[in-house]
């Protein structure tokens, strides 16, 4: 029995599902490697496939199973379509080999000329590593990358911290210009404030190229191409180079869940057919995106997806993948309009068991290549055993992202009034994780931030942002907003999950959505930038935040929060709106009512110690009240049960740091507070 069946007991009806799992991935992983050989052996496709620099002159490669003909054309031969024609070889690779060193040089322009029952028409080679759009034509094709220059890497000695505290960034909207910022901007000037700020994992998006820049990088046309839009490929190498020497992980965030539909710069139709890379047929067309769907049952496609995981590890040295759209591909209705509120809707004809069998060889692949990597599941679904190891009967991620806390905190604040904010509901939000799975909490991510939606300080401010945020201005719907800014943020990152993640700028509140420029919009980039200036300047609220998120991902990290995998609850009064836990040596208590603050609250605590106060949202330096002193309360005993009395203000949040714990005393009888005017209730 696998151990998923232990850790789920539940599940055991689904034992045949689980088993289906399995050999299906055994056998496919026997398939691909019937000659022997690991599947890091195995995903070198983009050594063999694509223009290569090699003695004597250059390579060809290419894979088109339909084609009649295929030529190379470019700068090189003036652009003639027909003068070089490539060799068919078996199994649809065709080469061509340009005699001299200097047949081709970097920066030469090229396209793929492939002719299919005498119709010619012009593609992107499948493997290019570069890819650039003609400002004057707007036309998009190849540029050669002279892949004999080495690049001088110093990360060989780089030893990514075992915790993830995640910045989710945008290369090109991480600098206040109206522009496109660049790989090495975003390395000189933006590196240096996610270090400063605490967090020690960058998730980059957008850099597999896309030819609309709006499209927020999720509809790839070239995934081998490091996004021109930014830069050269020698310019990420030298951002995530820097990152390494920062200690700094970095994540790409891999889109393998579909691609763009387009044929001049994509990969769709290269060799006249859809069904070269996609399902044909609807089964091919996602519903929703208006995109390619990948055929992960063909062995072709499923060694250019493995491939191109190999290919941004070694060659721009990632450190794993962010895998964008695992839902849509874990079911064949892509999830849309699914319920997941049974676990038979895991497992039954609309369960995609190729998609599976994928990410699982996915995951053992990444492994090969690097054992430190971290692989992470974008499913809102809830697959059970996507978290866990692939011998034990899951899929073999390292986390899932916790998509459902968002959407909780986002009807929470847009629904109810603050005085009936349901605490017990919020709890089982932060709970709602299947046993031996890590899952990544977060507030929100950038889908939270888009055009179309608001981001949690939008929400909980509104236009007052625009008038009220100077450090003497005193507005309640201010002050509200960033006392719960601040609450919310402590509650997920303490009880949420066994990783963090924020996105690029709402850690000191950014006061706008992004809106990439488009038609509708006069093509302004106004909304597609981060004011850094505001968190920098003194005279203004967001430093508060800013400073307070500072000392949050410190205080975390300081005590190894995550390695305590769920939190303890100690306290739960819904009626009150208080709640505290433990978790890892820290007690986290909040109090969420909007009007009452509480004395003397008793709350219970694992053992005899000094409690310090750690971080309190209500100091002045984070824009509160100073209400709760930074003092130390000492356990006392009543009726067998520690507990520490604590002061919480309205809408304040307070973590205390346990000290050395202490052999137990006589009992001391306890006074009656304005709270506990009964016996104090039980542990919930």
């Amino acid at each position: 029995m696998y151990r998923i069946l232990e850790l789920n007991p539940q599940l055991k009806p689904f034992a045949g599902d689980i088993d289906l799992r399995m050999n299906c991935y055994k056998s496919t992983k026997n398939r691909l490697l019937s000659k022997g050989g690991t599947l890091n052996e195995f995903a070198n496709a983009h050594d063999y496939f694509g223009i290569h620099h090699v003695n004597g002159g250059w390579i060809y490669r290419e894979w088109a199973p339909n084609a009649d003909k295929l030529y190379l054309t470019g700068d090189f031969n003036k652009w003639d379509k027909t003068s070089h024609p490539m060799k068919k070889l078996e199994n649809g690779v065709w080469e061509l080999f340009l005699e001299g060193e200097d047949a081709l040089v970097e920066g030469c322009k090229v396209k793929t000329v492939v002719d299919v029952r005498g119709k010619l028409t012009e593609h992107i080679p499948l493997y290019a590593r570069r890819v650039v759009q003609d400002p004057k034509t707007i036309v998009w094709c190849a540029e050669i990358v002279d892949d004999k220059k080495a690049f001088p890497w110093t990360d060989q000695s780089f030893v990514p911290e075992k915790t993830l505290y995640i910045y989710e960034a945008h290369v090109g909207m991480a600098q206040e210009e109206g522009k496109v910022g660049s790989y090495r901007e975003f390395a000189d000037y933006t590196l240096p404030r996610i270090k400063q700020a605490g967090y020690n994992t960058i998730q980059l998006m957008a850099i597999m190229e896309h030819p609309y820049y709006g499209s927020f990088g999720y509809q790839v046309s070239n995934f081998f191409a490091a996004s021109s839009w930014f830069g050269k490929p020698s310019d990420l190498k030298y951002l995530v180079n820097k990152a390494h020497g920062m200690g700094l992980r970095v994540l790409l965030d891999v889109v393998h869940s579909h691609a763009v539909k387009n044929t001049a710069e994509g990969i769709n139709m290269f060799d006249g057919t859809t069904w070269q890379f996609f399902y044909d047929g609807p089964k091919g067309d996602h519903p929703a995106w208006d995109t390619k769907c990948f055929n992960y049952g063909k062995d072709e496609v499923i060694h250019f997806l493995l491939s191109n995981l190999k290919f941004w590890m070694t060659e721009y040295h990632f450190d794993g993948f962010r895998f964008d759209g695992v839902t849509s591909m874990l079911y064949h209705d892509h999830g849309l309009g699914t319920d997941f509120n049974d676990n038979r809707k895991y497992f039954s004809l609309n369960t995609h068991t190729e998609a599976i069998t994928y990410l699982q060889l996915a995951n053992e692949l990444i492994r090969q290549v690097n054992p430190s990597a971290i692989t992470i599941a974008e499913d809102m679904s809830g697959m059970p055993g996507i978290c866990l190891p692939i011998e034990d009967g899951g899929i073999g991620f390292d986390y899932r992202l916790g998509m459902g806390l968002p959407d909780m905190w986002i009807k929470t604040v847009k629904e109810k009034k603050d005085e009936d904010w349901p605490i017990e509901q919020m709890w089982g939000s932060m709970c709602l994780r299947r046993p031996g799975e890590n899952t990544v909490a977060y507030v929100e991510s950038h889908d939270q931030a888009l055009v179309g939606d608001k981001t949690m300080i939008f929400r909980l401010a509104d236009a007052k942002m625009y008038t009220d945020m100077d450090k003497i201005c005193h507005n309640p719907v201010i002050d509200r907003a960033i006392a719960l800014h601040k609450m919310i943020r402590l509650f997920t990152l303490a009880g949420g999950g066994e990783a963090y993640l924020n996105f690029m700028g709402n850690e000191f509140g950014h006061p706008e959505w992004i809106d990439f420029p488009r038609e509708g919009n006069g093509w302004s980039f106004h909304y597609c930038r981060r004011q850094w200036s505001l968190r920098d300047n003194g005279f203004l609220k967001y430093q508060w935040l800013g400073d307070f998120d500072h000392d949050m991902i410190a205080l975390a990290k300081e005590n190894d929060l995550f390695d305590q995998r769920m939190a303890d609850l100690k306290l739960l009064k819904d009626p009150e709106k208080l709640i505290a836990f433990y978790r890892k040596g820290l007690l986290f208590a909040f109090n969420f009512n909007p009007t009452r603050s509480f004395t003397d609250v008793l709350v219970p605590v694992p053992a005899n110690a000094d409690y310090t106060v750690a971080l309190s949202s209500d100091d002045e330096q984070f824009g509160g009240q100073n209400l709760i002193a930074h003092m130390t309360y000492p356990a006392k005993k009543i009726k067998g049960t520690w507990y520490v009395e604590l002061y919480l203000p309205a809408r304040t949040a307070v973590a205390l740091k346990e000290g050395e714990r202490r052999e137990d005393p006589e009992e001391e009888e306890p006074e009656k507070t304005d709270l506990e005017k009964t016996e104090p209730e039980e542990e919930k």
